[in-house]
């Protein structure tokens, strides 16, 4: 069990690349136009941004890709000096259409929506807090689309998500040497999407909508001990043993608009509602109830504002740009380094370039994590710094 949840969780996770534990580059040509797709998505990777947007491919289209989060975080203690994590990560994602009619169409998509990535270094001044805190997702997306009328496309999807989630931390036994604690669990949660595309004005202006559900798991797995102190080991609370968790992924709300001012030209500007509060806790809970250990959280609903462009240079190649402002669920009493946030400013690049019946999407994202303040009573200090993304998607269609 353990080595599934390494293997799913080094894939998976990444220091978040946007606010709280969301990863929103979902494809290439979406990352280079900052994230964009409410209104504005018509592949195969509408089955993340739209369902709606699914009706807009030709008969087929197909992708894979996988994006590399390269981020660095530090955190300077009150009166204290600063360190940093570096982590890598490289979330995949996948997805495919089929278009039965021009009314409907059906696909799947398997991506990454959540995840983070905690490594301090073995010295870090709160190890005794967090060393290590991995989330990890993965949501496959059974989607099918709907056109009642030539203008309206409706999209609706199940959601079938397998989450994990690993922490360690440091054990103080004073004289005797450090030890260390780490909890690894994991489970199956449901949910379902929601989406709505309506050109209002035919080939100028598009709205969009598109809603994801929260999903529940309850989560299973075990704790486990090392370098307890010969002494101290018969101590029942040092004690290897299996532990339940629950994680409440946040439901969202999307709404869009993509113009087209010129021929070549689109422009999409969207905000999105994240139901962060959602997260209120870490709670692992063992067999002993005197055992369990919670992590108060408190986090609260967001708002995140997307702006991207794309420009056609030629039939064959498209240039992209756009920008975020992702602001942080966490209150800074409750932010700790088990979950460290800020607020967020991505500054994004990309191009596209199709070829025959084949295309390839690059997208960049400099992701500026503000200097965010703790007042967590047992941590107290400031968190900041960037992060690299780089997204890369192939795609075939037909």
């Amino acid at each position: 069990m353990k080595k599934t949840l390494t293997l799913v969780t080094l894939l998976a996770a990444g220091t978040s690349q946007a606010a709280g534990i969301a990863v929103d580059t979902q494809a290439g040509r979406a990352t280079g136009m900052g994230s964009t797709g409410v209104a504005n998505s018509q592949d195969a990777s509408a089955i993340y941004y739209n369902a709606a947007g699914i009706l807009g491919v030709k008969q087929m289209d197909a992708q894979l890709g996988g994006t590399l989060i390269a981020p660095s975080l530090s955190f300077t203690r009150e009166g204290g000096t600063k360190q940093t994590q570096s982590p890598l990560s490289p979330p995949p994602h996948a997805y495919f259409v089929y278009k039965f009619s021009p009314q409907v169409a059906a696909g799947v998509g398997v991506f990454t929506p959540f995840g983070a990535n905690s490594q301090w270094p073995e010295d870090f001044v709160g190890r005794e807090l967090a060393k290590t805190s991995q989330v990890a997702t993965y949501d496959i997306n059974p989607t099918v689309g709907f056109a009642p009328l030539d203008w309206l496309r409706l999209g609706a999807g199940v959601q079938v998500v397998y989450g994990t989630l690993d922490v360690s931390r440091a054990l103080n036994f004073g004289p005797a040497g450090e030890g260390a604690v780490a909890i690894s669990a994991a489970d199956w949660g449901f949910g379902y999407n929601l989406g709505v595309q309506a050109d209002l004005v035919p080939m100028f202006l598009t709205l969009g909508a598109h809603y994801r559900s929260e999903v529940r798991m309850e989560l299973a797995g075990d704790a486990t001990f090392t370098g307890v102190p010969p002494p101290l080991a018969p101590s029942p609370a040092l004690q290897n043993a299996d532990i339940t968790s629950r994680l409440t992924l946040p439901a969202s709300v999307g709404l869009g608009l993509a113009v087209t001012p010129l021929k070549r030209l689109q422009v999409a500007l969207e905000a999105n509602w994240v139901q962060w509060s959602s997260l209120q806790e870490i709670l692992f809970e063992f067999p002993q109830p005197e055992r369990n250990a919670r992590s108060v959280k408190d986090w609260h609903s967001r708002v995140n504002v997307r702006l991207g462009g794309e420009y056609g240079v030629t039939d064959a190649l498209a240039v992209r740009a756009g920008f975020v402002y992702d602001p942080t669920p966490s209150p800074e009493e409750t932010l700790a380094p088990d979950l460290p946030d800020a607020n967020r400013l991505k500054f994004s690049l990309g191009a596209g370039y199709a070829f025959s019946s084949f295309r390839a999407d690059l997208g960049y994202q400099f992701v500026m994590l503000q200097e965010q303040r703790s007042t967590f009573p047992a941590l107290p200090g400031t968190y900041s710094g960037s992060a690299h993304v780089l997204g890369l998607t192939l795609g075939y269609s037909r």
